[in-house]
């Protein structure tokens, strides 16, 4: 006996033989649903996800060989057995060109039949695996990429190593860009769920209407264009983790349906009538206050108990500057590889004394592009953003007088920097404007106000 529960439809137009292959088959442990036409057949095929179907070919409605053409158009359709009493050549080669995983003659005996079940059992169930880490793929799935230097953040991943042994629900909180979403890939790569899949969605990027027929999918019919079932991302993480990055921006008719499936891991696709089971673990994110939202009805508080029995709270850059050092070092061998290019110590100190509202994520924008500026190894203070070294009294070093020079003013700063883009861009203002993240328009506002055409010496301009 198999101990997988396999879902059968067997359409026999033969009462007593169907009668008799559903008594056996479910004593063999199996769900049987037994009709006894075409029409049924095709019925209950779009209302339940069979893993297997034995159909008669002569039948009444429509013949097994129609019903296979039409089973196959599903997007996770089951795999179909053609049993006939009236076996020739040709039928069980259009069977078969039409996607049949055998073709069966009557009468067969009940043990040869459930070894030919199992094994189409078996082969829909490594599809289904197939297309599941096709979605890992498309959802890069990795190794979750955390460099912890401080207190704050050895504190946080030590917490993600004791909740991730759990099945509870995790609600990660922090603000925008302090890696929300790697804290998530975090729990679920030092889970046991590792092995299945991890799929994410942003609820604020994806319209109400659209963002359920993601989460639960949709039946055949559902909506205009819905031509045919679609698993939704429930169904495909299903032995492994969902993250909802943004929960505080799904509606409440949405939080009211996640709620019940956070209780009974049970949902109906949209415009379905048939309960899906699911086994999923659920992460979810937000960069808002939901205590805040509760108070003002715009989130359940039967959900924000149900999601926070674990919270893991994102310190902000600017509360753990010691991690900038080992962050600047580990974006800078991700942009540059082997190149040697490094930071120079006052750029580094300049970068721990600014206050990091983007957080990680601002940072490593900061590196990518000053890579991009820098005209020699060393990156300096003038291939930092105008907001950074703003944040900080930048002073020339002393000179050979003994004297400290006047303080670089942040006008001068800023002409340096334009300037330098310019010249490397080969004075093309459109891609200088982009390098340097304003529009072409403020650009050239800027080189009025400075006084900067490309026939003026660069000399003049420099310190």
């Amino acid at each position: 006996m198999t101990h997988a529960r396999i879902k059968l439809l067997i359409a026999e137009d033969e009462k007593n033989l169907g009668l008799v292959l559903q008594k056996e088959l479910s004593r063999l442990g199996h769900d049987v649903t037994l009709v006894h036409d075409g029409t049924g057949a095709l019925q209950v095929a779009r209302e339940i996800d069979f893993d297997v179907a034995i159909l008669d070919i002569m039948m009444p409605g429509a013949s097994g060989i129609e019903v296979l053409r039409e089973i196959r158009k599903q997007d996770q359709p089951p795999e179909v057995l053609i049993m006939t009493g009236h076996a020739t050549v040709e039928t069980a080669l259009q069977a078969m060109k039409l996607g049949a995983y055998d073709y069966l003659t009557k009468p067969c005996h009940i043990q040869e039949l459930e070894a030919v079940v199992t094994k189409a059992y078996e082969k829909r169930q490594l599809r289904r695996e197939n297309l599941i880490l096709q979605t890992r793929l498309d959802y890069k799935d990795k190794t979750p990429d955390i460099v912890v230097s401080s207190k704050p953040m050895s504190d946080v991943m030590s917490l993600v190593r004791k909740v991730a042994s759990s099945n509870a629900v995790v609600l990660v909180t922090g603000e925008s860009g302090t890696g929300k979403e790697l804290v998530a890939h975090a729990v679920h790569h030092f889970s046991q769920r590792f092995a299945g899949p991890f799929i994410d969605i942003s609820c604020a990027a994806i319209q109400e209407t659209l963002l359920e027929s993601e989460l639960f999918g949709y039946e055949a019919g559902a909506f205009t264009g819905a031509r045919k079932r679609k698993m939704g991302l429930l169904e495909l993480a299903t032995g492994g983790t969902l993250f909802l990055d943004e929960i505080g921006e799904m509606s409440l008719t949405l939080q009211s349906k996640l709620l019940r499936v956070l209780e009974t891991q049970t949902f109906y696709r949209v415009g379905g009538t048939k309960k899906v089971e699911v086994d999923v673990r659920f992460i979810a994110a937000t960069n808002r206050d939901l205590d805040i939202y509760v108070g003002e009805g715009k989130f359940r508080s039967d959900l924000l108990f149900r999601i926070n029995n674990f919270t893991i709270k994102l310190p902000p850059l600017r509360d753990r500057a010691e991690d900038i050092p080992s962050l600047t070092e580990h974006f800078l061998a991700r942009v540059s590889g082997a190149s040697g290019i490094c930071f120079a110590p006052e750029a580094t100190e300049v970068m721990m004394q600014y206050g990091w509202p983007g957080n990680v994520r601002e940072l490593r924008n900061v590196i990518e592009r000053a890579v991009i500026l820098a005209s020699k190894p060393e990156i300096g203070i003038e291939d930092l953003p105008i907001e950074i070294c703003s944040s900080s009294r930048i002073e020339k070093k002393a000179s050979t007088n003994g004297h400290a020079d006047p303080a670089i003013s942040l006008d001068e700063i800023k002409k340096q920097q334009i300037l330098k883009v310019l010249e490397q861009t080969g004075w093309h203002q459109g891609r200088a404007a982009e390098i340097l993240g304003i529009s072409p328009s403020t650009l050239y506002r800027q080189l009025r106000s400075y006084g900067l055409t490309r026939s003026r010496r660069v000399s003049e301009l420099m310190f």
